[in-house]
């Protein structure tokens, strides 16, 4: 099939800086929609694979995966979409459709594979797909979102991301007024989770390891922060929460949050992949029906579900806009979480 020359940036090798490359977007199909990328904000996953910490990447390869844009081109089958309309890309792409979990709007757990903004396979062009760090996206019009226009659009992009991985555990767990809901880890996870865990009217607390933290998670709609370095404290808080969403990405010990949960509450790993170390405890689990889950992000469905509501209450990301030259720095920053909370690339730095 015929394909378009872009502009993008990545990365060749697990130890190369990203840097400006070429790459093929396929010509607009029947379903497609091409869209103008606006901004594009930065993941700890987009890091991860540019430098294959997960084993899996086939270079080049072009991360982004929180994409803002307008429609520039529709195909002539779409319905959905317009040329000019305000839209956003996520995590997906695509995904088999036809399994049980994708019609039940959990595309995120299609049991046939769902197809990675980057690092997929695009059956069309039968390579890898490319992500948000370029110049324009073709995507299939059902997985294309579409934002609000009240929305700052730089600080929606980081929502397709952390703030999906944050909101579809809050809904599946029925957070809501009166919900005692604590978040452990304060970056662009954990802000978001607090922002949104706050609007759905849920009594928010921060578990932090340092006091610095207090005035920021207050301001971000924290009711309270507790400091889990601090026995005392942490006693003082058994039992108390329904859900805590748990954001941070290393190794850590889950036990202490773990007596934190009311009778029946739920631990949801967000941030961190791989073995526990320490191992869990169950006495208290057993002893008062508690549960560690793990949550990815959401269904296109939850996802404009989300969208909907940021639109509704004005949410979106605190973040920190940077070029697209600027990325290699950013992404040495965001490894020492220097970053309020999180990066967006103003794409008019790639097209300039």
């Amino acid at each position: 099939m015929s394909v378009k020359n872009v502009k993008a940036f990545g990365a060749d090798s697990p130890e190369a800086d990203l840097k400006q490359m070429q790459i093929d977007r396929r010509t607009v199909l029947p379903k497609d929609v091409e869209i103008d990328i606006l901004y594009c904000g930065v993941c700890h996953s987009d890091l991860h694979f540019a430098r294959n910490d997960w084993g899996m990447t086939v270079y080049p390869v072009v991360p982004g995966h929180e994409i803002v844009g307008r429609v520039t081109q529709v195909g002539g089958e779409v319905s959905k979409y317009k040329v000019g309309d305000l839209v956003a890309v996520g995590c997906l792409v695509d995904s088999c459709r036809t399994c049980s979990n994708c019609e039940a709007d959990l595309e995120q757990y299609c049991t046939g594979g769902w197809v990675g903004t980057y690092g997929g396979y695009d059956k069309h062009l039968d390579t890898n797909t490319h992500g948000g760090y370029s110049e324009t996206i073709v995507v299939d019009e059902d997985f294309v979102l579409r934002v609000p226009e009240n929305l700052d659009k730089a600080g929606i992009a980081p929502v397709l991301c952390a703030g999906i991985t944050t909101w579809s555990p809050l809904r599946h767990w029925n957070v809501g007024k009166g919900s005692k809901v604590a978040v452990v880890g304060l970056g662009g996870l954990g802000h978001m989770a607090i922002k949104l865990a706050s609007a759905l009217g849920a009594h928010v607390t921060l578990f932090s390891r340092s006091t610095n933290k207090i005035d920021d998670a207050k301001q971000l709609g924290a009711n309270e922060v507790i400091i889990s370095t601090d026995p005392a404290a942490m006693e003082a808080a058994a039992g108390r929460f329904d859900v805590i969403l748990d954001t941070v990405p290393y190794a850590h010990d889950f036990n202490p949050y773990i007596n934190t949960l009311s009778t029946n509450g739920t631990l949801v790993i967000l941030g961190y992949l791989g073995p526990l170390d320490p191992a869990l405890i169950t006495v208290p689990m057993i002893m008062g029906r508690k549960t560690v889950a793990g949550s990815l992000i959401g269904g296109i469905a939850e996802t404009q579900e989300l969208l909907d509501f940021c639109g509704k209450h004005n949410i979106t990301s605190d973040i920190e806009v940077i070029n697209m030259q600027d990325i290699n720095t950013a992404y040495d920053r965001m490894l020492k979480s220097d970053v309020k909370y999180r990066f967006v690339i103003d794409m008019k730095s790639l097209k300039g």
